[in-house]
């Protein structure tokens, strides 16, 4: 806006009050101080005093007149400002709409004319008045902003400065009569000056803000050729390339990111070598994980991954960038180099954090052996094969060889074979192939001329060692398929069984403890010690063992596996490999239904003597007030036969307040029992409040009421309604002052119908806040700072009513004093 022009100053705020045109006028009476030409083109005071003061001799251009529709309205003459050409013009309320007939339709379009002539401008603008901001704001505060102006106006402002003033300040100025007439102070205090709309509006004007001062540095480093991060914010970078440690590094990063307050961005480098490009599989769940936990994903093009990184880093002024472990191999880091040497070497300041993969041993059971891997030669097996098959092969051949007139090579190999086919099915293919080896050398060296040697010297020889060499590996190979697959289903057999005993026992629904589940796994696995560990304080504690003795920490154990709440389950003291895994799944799951299945069994105990507790006092509550029924009755009628003693009156209150007690006590059993019929229909809140005041024993002289007409109705049981009304009235009258109002005002934010019950008297602590509703326990700050009772079951039974019906009841501080208690109800659509 002030290319070749005059230069725009914003007065930024969170809301109304906040001290915008203050701020204004008292920089424009510094710089008329100076000497600079200053002009008021524009300022709205409201009467505040303060501001007022800040206008002082300042000079001030008049308004122009605008009748429309027989009504007078005065707007900035901008004609006039542009004939005065003053140095600095200031402008109120930006985002302003002009009065029909005006030269321009809105504010901002005017003060675009004078920094076109050449005019510097200050003005103000309350956040709630950006366009891109206005839906976020009616969210907040159920109010449709009817003025609003383009971000592109403001963002290109030469400075905007943020007038910020605490929603609790805020709030204290407007209780004190500075910001609004007396008569409006609690209307807007209850709706648009909640405490809660005032903070997040102010949070809306600091990232806006904030992001606005991101630019700025950014064209700053850029105009500057500025590459290295400058750690103003930190921001996170995740290399994501689809494998399973991708989402490992975006929870890595999430709680960094988290931790400093910083930004979490994933970036995904896609090379660009011409090829048809398949996303990798991991990579959706990576995107849709950064989503949740509020990262951003960035994909981009580039044929050197290591170069595009880093270049992508310096863009965003990354301040560490997170890798995962390389997936490639040896041979080709080798031959194509590594991504994160490289990185490491050209990052400069960047901070370089490579990340071990994920422990599987305390996370999560480790991946089953691969589909077409083979089950394993047991090791005695194995060994005693190697140890029995070549020296076997010797002894054989060197027995024999005396025979070698009547027993030629065919045969003698014929006999070794016998032996190759019987290590095989031993030990497996490598000791067979050791044996068949040794067996060749060893016919050859006694059976085949000349004697004693290795020397071969009849071609014919040849023939039949090729041969044995051949059929001896065919029948190696297919006895030790056949061997393994034994064992396969041996296992499986094993394993399907304990499965069908598991998958029994859980459709039956019979539960087991924890140590019998867990000596089943350590005999169906030949373990030492299985158990589960607990975090305590200091360290760990067992919950449940079967054999001895555990490792003191998971980390010590060679298996581990979370169970919930905490607890972990170790082994110790067997074969915890691959092979055994596929077993354990369903053990783990088993553990952590019956700890679970425990966990409920106690809290089910708990909560049925709870019950029985609860169901006995809920007896005697309504026992109770049963039998005070009638002594108050009497009570009453002996009171009106007393022909107007002064005690007579007295006692009348008294009786009546003790029944209205009692009345309170049987609702209150009723809630606790869950016998609160509600039914629930569209009701008028004025009806409703209008009935609960006329319910109230004596004088309410001093309730001021609020505007009630023109309110949607609302989903409420109108008895129950009335009923919770009337005792949060009751309360409030008892803690105001006398001559004090209790006041109720009401409005709509959003989907909801708030109505507030006002009172001046003594406040409530936040940590009191809760405390307030329950029953003989609600307390609040009388007179002198002392702590006193408050009034019994009215408030616990108006929270119970209010909640049977969908609602809400809360408390907060009034500013100045008292407490403002909160009926939330939802809107009806019927």
């Amino acid at each position: 806006m002030a290319a070749g022009g005059g230069t725009l100053r914003v007065y930024l705020g969170a809301a109304p009050g906040v001290g915008k045109t203050y701020a204004m006028l008292a920089e424009g009476r510094r710089l008329r101080a100076g000497g600079l030409d200053v002009v008021v083109a524009l300022a709205e005071t409201y009467g505040r005093r303060g501001t007022e003061e800040q206008l002082g001799d300042l000079p001030v251009v008049p308004r122009r007149a605008v009748h429309y529709r027989g009504m007078a309205l005065t707007e900035m003459d901008l004609d006039a400002v542009l004939a005065r050409h003053p140095a600095l013009a200031l402008v109120d309320e930006l985002a302003h709409t002009n009065a029909p007939g005006s030269r321009n339709t809105k504010r901002w379009q005017d003060v675009r004319e004078l920094l076109r002539a050449g005019v510097d401008v200050a003005t103000t603008l309350n956040i709630q008045h950006l366009e891109s901001l206005s839906d976020v704001v009616e969210q907040i505060t159920g109010i449709v902003q009817r003025e609003q102006i383009p971000d592109a106006v403001v963002r290109a402002a030469d400075r905007i400065e943020l007038v910020d003033l605490s929603p609790e300040a805020l709030r204290t100025r407007m209780a004190q009569g500075e910001l609004y007439p007396s008569d409006r102070i609690d209307v807007a205090l209850d709706n648009y000056f909640r405490a809660g709309n005032l903070g997040a509006l102010r949070e809306l004007a600091l990232l806006w803000l904030a992001d606005r001062v991101e630019e700025e540095l950014a064209d700053y480093r850029a105009r500057h050729g500025i590459r290295a991060p400058w750690e103003t914010k930190e921001r996170i970078l995740v290399a994501l390339n689809g494998t399973r440690q991708g989402e490992h590094l975006v929870r890595r990063g999430a709680r960094t990111a988290a931790r400093v307050h910083g930004d979490l961005i994933g970036v995904h480098v896609r090379t660009d070598d011409g090829a048809i490009q398949h996303e990798p599989p991991g990579l959706a769940a990576q995107r849709a994980l950064l989503r949740e936990l509020h990262g951003s994903y960035v994909e981009i093009g580039g044929t050197d991954v290591a170069r595009t990184l880093v270049d992508f880093a310096r863009t965003e002024s990354a301040t560490q960038i997170l890798l995962g472990p390389t997936g490639r191999s040896r041979l080709r880091e080798l031959l194509t180099g590594s991504v994160i040497n490289r990185v490491i070497r050209m990052a400069g300041p960047i901070d370089i954090r490579v990340l071990p993969p994920p422990s599987p041993e305390q996370t999560a059971l480790p991946r089953a052996p691969r589909p077409r891997r083979p089950a394993r030669v047991p090791a005695r097996r194995w060994w005693t094969a190697w140890l029995l098959g070549p020296l076997g092969a010797l002894a054989v051949a060197a027995a024999l060889s005396p025979l070698r007139g009547s027993l030629g090579l065919s045969e003698i190999l014929l006999c070794l074979l016998l032996l190759v086919a019987g290590v095989a099915g031993l030990g497996g293919l490598a000791p067979a192939a050791g044996t068949t080896l040794t067996s060749v050398l060893a016919a050859d060296y006694f059976f085949t001329t000349p004697w004693h040697s290795l020397v071969v010297s009849q071609g014919a020889d040849l023939a039949p060692l090729g041969v044995f060499l051949c059929v001896a590996g065919i029948i190696s190979h297919l006895i030790d398929g056949l061997t393994r697959r034994s064992q396969e289903a041996a296992r499986a057999r094993a394993e399907a069984q304990a499965l069908i005993r598991l998958a029994g026992e859980t459709v039956r629904g019979e539960g087991r403890t924890l140590r019998r589940l867990l000596s089943e796994l350590r005999r169906a696995f030949r373990l030492e010690a299985a158990g589960i560990l607990a975090p305590t304080g200091a360290g760990w504690r067992p919950v449940a063992s079967s054999g001895g003795p555990l490792p003191a920490r998971p980390q010590d154990a060679p298996f581990a596996a979370e169970l919930g709440q905490g607890t972990v389950l170790v082994l110790a003291g067997g074969p915890i490999d691959e092979e055994n895994t596929r077993l354990l799944g369903p053990f783990v799951t088993q553990l952590r239904l019956a700890e679970e299945h425990e966990r409920l069994t106690r809290e089910a105990a708990a909560a049925q003597s709870l019950a029985r507790t609860d169901a006995l006092h809920t007896t005697l509550l309504e026992a109770l007030a049963h039998d005070l029924r009638g002594p108050l009755a009497a009570i009453r009628e002996a009171a009106a036969r007393l022909d107007a003693a002064p005690e007579a009156e007295t006692i009348a209150a008294e009786t009546e307040r003790l029944n209205h007690s009692v009345a309170n006590l049987l609702d209150l059993s009723r809630l606790r029992a869950g016998r609160v019929p509600v039914a629930l229909r569209p009701t008028s809140l004025g009806e409703v409040l209008h009935a609960a005041v006329a319910s109230l024993p004596g004088t309410w002289a001093e309730l001021a009421l609020g505007p009630t007409t023109g309110l949607p109705p609302v989903e409420a049981d109108p008895g129950l309604l009335e009923r919770a009304l009337a005792n949060v009235l009751v309360n409030a009258r008892a803690w105001s002052p006398p001559g004090a109002a209790v006041r109720v005002d009401t409005g709509t934010v959003a989907d909801r119908v708030h109505l507030r019950v006002i009172d001046r008297g003594p406040g409530i602590a936040p940590e009191e806040r809760e405390r307030i509703f329950q029953p003989l326990r609600g307390r609040r700050t009388g007179p002198g700072g002392a702590r006193e009772t408050g009034t019994g079951f009215g408030l616990a039974v108006a929270k119970g009513f209010v909640e049977a019906m969908r609602g809400e009841l809360s408390v907060e501080g009034t500013p100045g004093g008292g407490a403002t208690f909160v009926f939330s109800l939802r809107r009806s659509d019927r």
